[in-house]
């Protein structure tokens, strides 16, 4: 910061040659407030930069300058800038002789102070009285800094206490509430403290225990084994032993006790005693008992649960008679997330509870094991005797048994179940086996159907089983390359080609051609990403036939799909296929879901093709063709060779709603005629070609 100009102004400047014989006092000041910030800074540290101290210090000089020039003089003011010098930071009294030697020799040669001996006096007594503040205001801080360490110490006394008391009265209220007994004992066995626990353990009120000695309450053959604990613990032991003894009730009854004993020394030496903490056995046998229980159990119904039941069917297999075996019933109720959902989850619970009873009653008297396996599933293992009941016989009894209503709150629930049967499995199977065997019927028999059951087979789970690693194993093989499209001609009765199909094919060892990958597909929940890139990769081959129109089957989960029209409409501007030349085919058996009528209404907007497969010919089949306005209705291949008049008469009402007539599945010129002559447009299979490669797919256009 630069310094105040203090040199007076004069109308004219002195003569170049001609030495100014006045000194400058504002100069003179500024001089000597440097040196007093040099100084002071080399001997004290304070709390300013050094350009900072400088104008502190410099402000500080011009305000004891007024106060020692002021007329009458008086030195209180002084004494006040002494005092706000300690403000300035650690001001010792290394920091005061610093500004009493710099101010004493420097002030008096000051222009300010001239004559010398008018001025002598008073700045040696105006230094005295800053000097009387700088002390005055460094005791204050010394006894303030004192003062709050006492308050500090106070604070921490008056906090431990309070902790101390604090900690006490949790241990006072831990050890009364406690339902472990507590006893504190002296070093010789006297019981100085007992809570209520151990009085209600040993039968003794508090009383009669301030009478006796930790000794008098153990049995004798334990009183040895106590006594060498209490050496251990005294001797520098472990830091707690704990030991099971013998220890007599007042009626002279034994209890199994555990005792954990433990050493609190005193604060002299030789002192302290001992916390033993009682717990009765038998009520800890008995908690264990029941968290056993507990976890082999359901909670809602009391049935045994899948672990359970799990390790009972590994005995009962090894156990069973070796002519009637057992049989193992996997059951599922059917429509149980529905009464949930609708009435709520408590009378679910209530229902379930219901149903292990209707289980227990209607199978009392054979010998069984019942269990609740998750959510709505149940197992039973029937241990067969030679007056068991047939399977039919047993699920029959436990769905009429289950069809009598429950009243809940008004609600009359009645339930059915499906069930999946294991019958007479071979004594060396092993029980996880058994169990997914069971679940892979069950799903057989809730495959479209209620209150079915299904019997195990293992050609058909073998079967099954099969099918599902291939569906497991298809998006790799997708991956790999080895599935692709292919084109079959779509064939105009009159002659010529219209158009071609695009099917999938799966090249393996034994190719799985379209409709088998569309189901594999479907068990996975690859039929929607597949079906997009095979419309994705037919669009972009189709813009090299010519006019020919492409035509693509959809699958029902494909024909559902909400995104159904985003997928079309991203296939349409990557690949430049015009919507017209695009013909986009259902399942008529489909459009009962709402999202699939939707969705071929909104694709025909669009100005795609829209065709129902699978047409049956019937009276709903043909008003839903009139309904949707479709372009092309293809006959079902059940009904190829159903060539009756009745069948041309249905196919000239089909042609009424505007929609082209074409058959699917024609295999000889025979069947290509008739359904000409009925007045079938066009048709498709093996009499007209395969599905070949796109390089071989040309070759129909010839």
């Amino acid at each position: 910061m630069p310094l105040p100009d203090r040199r007076p102004h004069h109308d004219a400047a002195p003569h170049p040659s001609t030495p100014d014989p006045t000194p400058d006092p504002s100069r003179a000041r500024d001089l000597l407030a440097r040196k007093w910030a040099y100084l002071l800074s080399t001997a004290v540290v304070v709390q300013h930069t050094k350009s900072e101290l400088d104008t502190e210090l410099a402000g500080r000089l011009d305000a004891i300058c007024s106060g020692l020039l002021a007329e009458p003089f008086d030195p209180a003011p002084l004494e006040a800038l002494g005092e706000e010098f300690v403000s300035l930071g650690h001001m010792t009294e290394d920091g005061l002789r610093c500004t009493t030697d710099v101010l004493g020799h420097g002030l008096l040669k000051l222009p300010d102070f001239q004559p010398l001996d008018r001025y002598a006096d008073r700045v040696a007594v105006g230094l005295g009285a800053f000097a009387t503040g700088f002390l005055a205001a460094s005791r204050r801080a010394v006894f303030d800094q004192q003062e709050a360490l006492r308050l500090s110490l106070l604070k921490a006394v008056r906090d431990a206490k309070w902790r101390l008391q604090e900690s006490e009265a949790r241990f006072d209220e831990v050890v009364t509430s406690s339902s472990s007994g507590v006893l504190i004992v002296g070093l010789d066995g006297t019981l100085l403290r007992a809570n209520a626990a151990v009085g209600e353990i040993l039968g003794y009120t508090p009383a009669e225990l301030a009478d006796l000695t930790l000794f008098d309450l153990v049995d004798a053959d334990s009183a040895d084994a106590l006594r060498e604990t209490m050496d251990e613990l005294l001797l520098g032991g472990p830091d707690r032993i704990r030991q099971s003894h013998r220890l007599l009730r007042k009626d002279g009854d034994v209890a199994r006790i555990t005792l954990t004993t433990s050493l609190l020394p005193g604060a002299e030496p030789g002192g302290g005693h001992f916390v033993t903490v009682v717990e009765d056995g038998t009520e800890l046998m008995l908690l264990q008992g029941e968290l056993n229980r507990q976890a082999l159990h359901d909670v809602l119904t009391g049935l045994p649960n899948r672990q359970y039941f799990t390790t009972h069917l590994e005995a009962a297999l090894r156990r069973a008679d070796p002519v009637h075996g057992v049989t193992l019933l996997h059951l599922d109720l059917d429509a149980f997330g529905m009464i949930c959902n609708s009435l709520g989850g408590r009378t679910g619970e209530r229902l379930l509870v219901h149903v292990a009873q209707r289980l227990k009653s209607v199978l009392a008297r054979e010998k069984v094991m019942i269990a609740r396996f998750e959510g709505d599933e149940f197992g039973i293992l029937v241990e067969n005797t030679a007056s068991t009941p047939e399977v039919a016989r047993i699920v029959a009894d436990i769905n009429a048994e289950l069809a009598e209503p429950l009243f809940v709150d008004g609600h009359g629930i009645a339930v059915s179940a499906s069930t999946g049967v294991v019958f007479r499995p071979p004594h060396d199977t092993e029980a996880a086996e058994l169990l997914r065997s069971a679940d892979q019927a069950l799903r057989r028999a809730k495959a479209g159907r209620r209150g079915q059951w299904e019997l195990f087979h293992p050609a058909r789970d073998l079967a099954d089983r099969r099918a599902q690693a291939l569906a497991a194993g298809m998006p790799g093989a997708w991956e790999q390359g080895e599935v692709s499209v292919r084109y079959r001609p779509v064939v105009a009765l009159s002659g010529g080609v219209v158009g071609l199909d695009a099917v999938l094919r799966w090249d393996r060892e034994q190719p799985l051609e379209h409709d088998a990958c569309v189901e594999l597909a479907e068990q996975t929940g690859l039929v929607l990403p597949l079906g997009e890139w095979l419309l994705r990769t037919a669009a972009d081959q189709a813009r090299w036939w010519r006019d020919a129109s492409l035509t693509v089957g959809l699958s029902a989960v494909q024909s559902g799909d909400a995104e159904l029209e985003a997928r079309v409409v991203r296939v349409l501007e990557g690949t430049g296929l015009r919507p017209d030349r695009l013909v986009v085919g259902m399942p008529v058996g489909v459009l009962s879901v709402s999202d699939a009528a939707e969705n071929l209404t909104v694709l025909a907007d669009m100005g795609v093709g829209t065709a129902l497969y699978d047409f049956g010919l019937g009276p709903d089949d043909l008003a839903a063709a009139e309904a949707l306005r479709v372009r092309r209705v293809r006959v079902a291949r059940r009904l190829v060779d159903r060539r009756v008049p009745y069948v041309a008469a249905l196919v000239a009402a089909a042609r009424e709603t505007g929609a082209a007539v074409e058959v699917d599945g024609v295999r000889t010129a025979e069947q290509a005629r008739w359904w000409r002559e009925a007045g079938a447009f066009a048709a498709c299979g093996p009499h007209f070609g395969d599905a070949v490669p796109a390089a071989d797919a040309v070759s129909y256009f010839r």
